[in-house]
């Protein structure tokens, strides 16, 4: 997670700048963990380029002098949320810093990039929203896994019918550290999933369930989390920053076939299987159950650098008037349920409707 950079939200709005016909000019603010592949991928498109990165680390700024000479570099934030040759920002910092690096750059003319998750709340989500519509900006959030070629093949066979009606998705995120002081586990792994089932699945949530216990510092390092949708389907992550061993592990399982996702995998990331269960008879005694054991089948899975697929995207919506997938309204629903698994923590499991 990138060093917070400095703030100035009392910054004087200046025009909003327009985009070069062909490229696109970006500034970054944060160059820390995840920053530099944020400069890496816009600086090395066709239609964008990062004319200037902000982070408070002399040593980051290094680093960026080193790799990138001909981009500028600033400790100050506000030298990129207002200079006019900057179109669009990407916010790479912590969380409780996106709000008002975002709204500042929304105030002058800027679209927005913004690492997940959206905000620290729904409230500052959809004031954002708010703020981009009237200004007829952009705003994507980073939700890199919904550009991987494994989450794409996925949609496409939920989404024709390949698995059938969805039962369940089961996700396993563990693994030792990185440990943050700012959020918990929850915020910091399962936006991942829960960006993937909001892509995923075309029903909404309507309840959340959260256990975890805090074992190393103030927040929970180690959590559970239960989402129930309509028509008996259900969800399930699991989240841990204390295990021995790394696990990326998605099952999905459906009426006629079930999916096993296994991020870790070189090769066979995605493996398709022709199990299922059927129930026959009337009557609580007259019950019989047949199970189905086809054949398993992997799928090919595009090999492609997401976060560099998600960059073009950002820039083609930009330059096209489009609307992201993964736009403000996106980051919102995960911010909602991240919000209610918060409650449900603090109230030990209790349950929170959406």
């Amino acid at each position: 997670m990138a060093i917070s950079p400095s703030i100035d939200t009392a910054v004087k709005p200046s025009k909003p700048t327009q985009s070069n016909e062909n490229t696109l000019r970006i500034g970054v603010i944060g160059y820390g963990y995840w920053g530099p592949n944020i400069v890496r991928n816009f600086h090395g498109q066709d239609r964008s380029r990062v004319v200037a990165v902000c982070d408070k680390s002399a040593k980051s700024l290094d680093r960026v002098r080193h790799t990138f000479p001909d981009v500028r570099t600033t400790n100050d934030s506000k030298e990129i949320l207002t200079s006019p040759d900057i179109d669009a920002i990407a916010v790479v910092t912590p969380v409780w810093t996106h709000f008002d690096l975002a709204k500042t750059a929304l105030e002058n003319g800027k679209h927005v990039f913004v690492e997940k998750p959206f905000t620290v709340n729904a409230a500052q989500a959809e004031e954002l929203i708010e703020l981009a519509e009237r200004k007829n900006l952009k705003i994507m959030v980073d939700h890199t896994f919904l550009f991987t070629g494994a989450v794409k093949r996925m949609k496409q066979m939920i989404d024709d019918g390949t698995l059938g009606q969805l039962y369940y998705y089961d996700s396993t995120r563990v693994n030792l550290g990185l440990f943050q002081h700012d959020v918990n586990v929850l915020w910091d792994l399962a936006p991942h999933d829960l960006s993937i089932m909001d892509y995923l699945i075309k029903e909404k949530p309507t309840a959340v369930v959260a256990t975890g216990e805090r074992h190393l510092n103030s927040v929970a390092d180690i959590a559970f989390m239960t989402l129930y949708y309509p028509n008996n389907m259900i969800g399930h992550i699991n989240v841990n920053w204390l295990s021995p061993v790394k696990v990326r592990t998605t099952l999905i399982g459906g009426e006629k076939k079930m999916l096993v996702w296994n991020d870790l995998e070189a090769d066979e990331k995605l493996k398709l299987y022709d199990k299922g269960v059927q129930m026959t008879g009337d009557g609580v005694y007259d019950l019989l159950v047949s199970y189905r054991a086809g054949d398993m089948w992997a799928p090919r899975v595009e090999q492609v650098e997401a976060l560099k697929m998600e960059a073009a995207y950002f820039v083609d919506c930009v330059m096209n008037n489009k609307t992201p997938f993964n736009d403000g309204v996106a980051g919102l629903h995960v911010v909602r349920m991240l919000e209610a698994a918060d409650r449900s923590l603090q109230e030990k499991g209790k349950i929170i409707q959406l």
